[in-house]
């Protein structure tokens, strides 16, 4: 009835209580309950689902086609298809998207940018001066 793409089966986990240092590649879908001290990537970055559950903390750049937070990451994030952020997000870093889904709680303490957005160069603002 609705055509939504099918999401990867989350085949991998980082359990609560587990703490990985150094990057982490992955296939299809990875959930991390626990600690990351390094990058998460999903193989090729143009899929794969990645999810940060509220217990979960990542210190690294973050990459995957569809990217669920509702931990906290330090690093920048990239989610070349959407980018979903729960109450409970907590992002320090730059945050490239394609869609974003925002709820309310959710922070972000860096720049936000949407891949596909066209920037156009604009001439600089003069302001009026009342010296003159």
């Amino acid at each position: 009835m609705f055509s939504r793409n099918k999401q990867p089966a989350i085949k991998s986990l980082i359990a609560q209580g587990t703490r990985i240092e150094g990057d982490v590649h992955f296939v299809d879908g990875l959930r991390i309950d626990g600690e990351v001290r390094g990058d998460v990537r999903a193989q090729g970055g143009q899929s794969g689902l990645l999810v940060i559950s509220a217990l979960a903390r990542v210190d690294g750049a973050v990459h995957a086609a569809h990217v669920i937070v509702n931990g906290e990451v330090v690093g920048p994030v990239h989610a070349t298809e959407l980018l979903e952020l729960q109450p409970k997000a907590r992002i320090t870093g730059d945050v490239h998207y394609k869609a974003l889904e925002m709820h309310q709680g959710a922070t972000i303490c860096g720049t936000m940018t949407p891949t596909d957005a066209v920037l156009e160069e604009k001439p600089p603002l003069k302001l009026a001066s009342s010296a003159q």
